[in-house]
């Protein structure tokens, strides 16, 4: 059986009894461990840029448009997956290791892309317990902390994008009406009558908006609004462009109705 480069352990891989029909194993035992490829935590842990953490040889590849990628065969629970750019994956892991208190802020993106309202609630609802500290590495010194307001989150490796930027990238509308409701100053009026009611039975709370940045304001890298993304798009955002509801209030200026 092959061997993990890093640790020397045999590369196997866990599956739950419920999933051993595919394997064709024994479903009386809880767990069954069948031929794996990849010992992807192993990589992770060891990762150094797109160096092999057993020879140090670079593995990159160039994509054809000139980008860089890392490809590799990865075998996990959802099956063999054949030329896999696993760098992406890396790279986040590697920002990660030197950020760990921004693994909230990066899943609240991918909640956002997702469409995963109950999961975001979840999330902001718990941050309104505890208190959470932004502490890069670099700056550890006492009175360094600032609290992260995930809402309001900036990706660095995305571009800079808002959770705002990711849902209508995503074409997710329930997404985009609930980030507004709880961290914009659009006015209640402007929602539809059924995401109130959906709100209010979800659990989602509405804060004081004064003092706090718009959603709407925030720019992405190319200096985009959300509303210039929603404008680029088009499709189901033609109406969000013209109603404005997109767009911050400047200088008294409202939404049209």
């Amino acid at each position: 059986m092959s061997q993990c480069v890093s640790c020397g352990k045999p590369l196997t891989l866990e599956i739950d009894s419920e999933e051993e029909d595919e394997y064709d194993r024994d479903t009386t035992a809880s767990q069954t461990v069948v031929p794996d490829s990849v010992e992807l935590q192993c990589l992770l842990d060891a990762y150094e840029m797109v160096q092999c953490p057993n020879c140090s040889k670079d593995v990159s590849s160039h994509t054809p448009s000139g980008g860089e990628q890392v490809l590799c065969n990865l075998n996990n629970e959802g099956g063999l997956q054949e030329g896999f750019d696993i760098l992406p994956i890396l790279k986040e892991e590697s920002y990660l290791k030197a950020f760990p208190e921004e693994r909230r802020c990066r899943a609240f993106l991918e909640f956002c892309a997702e469409g995963d309202v109950g999961a975001i609630l979840d999330l902001i609802n718990g941050d309104k317990g505890e208190d959470h500290k932004d502490v890069s590495m670099s700056s550890k010194e006492e009175g360094a902390a600032r609290p992260i307001d995930v809402l309001r989150y900036q990706d660095p490796m995305g571009s800079f994008s808002t959770g705002l930027h990711v849902a209508v990238s995503n074409g997710r509308e329930e997404i985009v009406w609930l980030l507004l409701f709880v961290a914009s100053s659009l006015e209640l009026h402007f929602f539809p009558p059924d995401f109130l009611e959906a709100a209010q039975t979800l659990g989602a709370t509405r804060e004081e908006q004064t003092g706090k940045v718009d959603i709407r304001i925030l720019e992405d890298s190319s200096h985009r609004t959300a509303e210039n993304l929603a404008q680029q798009l088009g499709g189901v955002w033609e109406s969000w462009v013209r109603s404005e509801r997109l767009r911050p209030i400047i200088d008294g200026i409202l939404p049209i109705v």
